[in-house]
């Protein structure tokens, strides 16, 4: 016999709620191996590729592209044992198969209500002769659900993930579908053709176009929020001549230590907080409510954006790391998250951020800290700008930096500190032989 096995959607991330299936690599009737990826699937993180746990046939897919689906539900049924009958048979209820695999069965996808069945009764005695008294029904209850009177309008039709999500767009009440069985795309599309369809909730003009909050963006606006409404935040800022970087920067091209890798103004950045946060500690330490929890290790968080929103993704003990090695990491780091195959693991478990605004030519800004860190350094646009030097007005290569940082961990004065360093550093790279 045909032995087939759910695949449910698993936790790929702490706290991991649902996931929006992107890319299917796979349909039905291919052949798979175990660790073959499957399905690509975008988290409230970032996009993950899930592999297979077993070896077989494909037999459905429970979910479609640009479907939501929730953790436990789901996603692949596959025949583990292809060979082991002789005629093809259809696999079960996904529901019922989720269940024997130790998964809670999902709604809609339970057993269709039938007449109830008695226990038998273990008594032996004859039956009377006379009409026996009339027993009112006992209330039907849906297996895995709270017991509840046997109600054709409180039962949730039986319907296919696709096809709720299909409904749910158009605006149908499953519960308003006559008949009986499985609900299909065409039953909804029927019912939304008729009078008492509701208009889909998408379209509200010609010139307006709705986009549902999700993944990536809905995650970061969650993140923003209760950073900006927890941590008393405050920004300092910073104008700084970084001529001398830049002359450094155009040296290091020619050296035979740096013709492998590009140095940009971020690398001296990076370099420049990991070692002005060994004077000042605080930056790089964590609120915990009743105590401060102190990093002897920086790992360097990098916003960049990317086509799904903005990531974070962490250079791990990046304090530790060379100029070199700075470079090389952070050139992989926008590689990956340009292609958007920055994993959740990489974006947790940071200390302190980097922003560079300068990028899109901007000047400088107010940056939201991190959850679960204490400050975040914004670097500008590095433009040319007139700047006294030694009493004469000279063209100069000038940039702003801003820090936002937690005045429960971080006071001004530390705060203040903090930023001075990191100014001083790129004004004049050799200050970092002082530190």
């Amino acid at each position: 016999m045909p032995d087939f096995k759910v695949f449910p959607l698993p936790d790929t991330a702490e706290g991991l709620v649902d996931a929006e299936i992107l890319t299917w690599h796979i349909k039905p009737g291919d052949e798979v191996k175990v660790n073959q990826i499957i399905v690509e699937i975008e988290t409230a993180k970032a996009a993950v590729e899930l592999p297979c746990p077993w070896a077989g046939v494909v037999t459905e897919l429970h979910a479609e592209t640009g479907q939501t689906v929730i953790v436990g539900e789901p996603i692949v049924t596959i025949d583990v044992d292809p060979g082991g009958a002789a005629a093809p048979a259809k696999a079960p209820a996904p529901a019922a198969q989720a269940e024997s695999n130790g998964q809670a069965m999902l709604v809609g996808y339970g057993p269709k209500a039938s007449t109830a069945k008695r226990r038998p009764r273990k008594d032996t005695a004859p039956v009377a002769t006379a009409p026996p008294p009339v027993v009112a029904p006992e209330p039907i209850t849906v297996p895995d659900s709270p017991a509840a009177l046997l109600d054709p309008a409180a039962l949730v039709p039986l319907a296919k993930p696709p096809v709720r999500k299909l409904a749910k767009d158009l605006g149908v009440d499953l519960r308003s579908l006559a008949g009986s069985g499985v609900i299909t795309r065409e039953d909804v599309a029927r019912a939304a053709s008729g009078p008492a369809a509701a208009p889909a909730p998408v379209a509200s003009g010609d010139r307006e176009r709705r986009v549902p909050v999700k993944g990536v963006r809905k995650m970061t606006a969650q993140a923003m929020v209760g950073s900006a409404f927890t941590a008393p935040h405050v920004t300092e800022f910073l104008t700084v001549d970084v001529t001398p970087m830049m002359e450094l920067r155009a040296r290091l091209k020619t050296h035979p230590a740096f013709r492998d890798v590009k140095i940009t103004p971020l690398t001296f950045a990076a370099k420049a907080v990991c070692l002005a946060a060994r004077r000042t500690p605080d930056v790089n330490a964590t609120w915990a409510g009743e105590e401060i929890v102190y990093k002897d290790y920086v790992h360097l968080g990098i916003a960049a954006a990317t086509p799904r929103g903005l990531v974070v993704p962490k250079v791990r003990d990046a304090d530790a790391m060379s100029l070199h090695e700075l470079a090389v990491a952070l050139e992989e780091l926008t590689r990956v998250a340009r292609d958007g195959k920055t994993t959740p693991a990489d974006m947790l478990n940071g200390t302190i951020t980097i922003t560079n605004v300068g990028v899109f030519g901007v000047d400088t800004g107010t940056p939201i800290i991190n959850p679960g860190e204490s400050a975040i350094l914004a670097l500008g646009a590095i433009k040319d700008m007139p700047w006294v030097v030694d009493g004469e007005i000279k063209v100069r290569k000038v940039c702003q930096l801003s820090l936002s940082f937690d005045h429960r961990v971080v006071d001004g004065q530390q705060g203040s500190q903090f930023l001075a360093d990191v100014g001083a550093i790129l004004a004049d790279p050799a200050m970092a032989i002082t530190f």
